[in-house]
């Protein structure tokens, strides 16, 4: 029997967009279990903590999960990511590229990835038309002046980050 091919698509996800949601879909598909890693990543000033991030995706995936039949586990960490990956049996690494200036900053990281295990391959999945302008930042932006993020992320993350900001 053939060893399951793992993939590991890891984000801060704050909040996880429809752009993160696209690329975690067209993953799903690349292998037979997907696995989102939610870092904890104190740097970027999160807004919601690591266990709210990580119970967010959880369930805007379980979603995805249901409707096309794929495995995905959402998994919080905290470590350097190739060991993370290794932890759950990821031979891909995905990553999201929107726009030109995501690929300088993705290249190097893969490089690097690569110097730390070359049985690791990364993968970068174009992100569609439709969501190449969605970031977390603008989205948590836009929200914290009172503009309309429905379109930008799902419903119920869209609430929550309303009701974070506006608390």
């Amino acid at each position: 029997m053939a060893k399951a091919r793992v993939a590991l698509y890891p984000g801060t996800f704050d909040p996880i967009t429809n752009g993160h949601l696209d690329i975690i879909a067209r993953a799903a598909r690349l292998a037979d279990r997907l696995v989102v890693g939610v870092a904890t990543n104190a740097g970027k000033g999160p807004i919601f903590t690591l266990e709210e991030r990580t119970e967010l995706v959880k369930a805007e995936t379980d979603i995805i999960a249901d409707q096309i039949g794929a495995k995905i586990e959402v998994r919080p960490f905290s470590s350097l990511l190739i060991a993370f990956a290794r932890e759950v049996g990821a031979g891909m690494i995905v990553r999201g590229l929107r726009a030109v200036s995501d690929f300088d900053y993705e290249f190097q990281m893969a490089g690097m990835n690569y110097r730390l295990d070359p049985e690791i391959e990364t993968v970068f999945l174009m992100a569609s038309e439709r969501h190449q302008f969605i970031s977390s930042r603008f989205v948590k932006d836009i929200a914290a002046l009172g503009g309309d993020i429905s379109s930008f992320v799902p419903k119920l993350t869209g609430a929550r980050t309303l009701a974070k900001l506006r608390s």
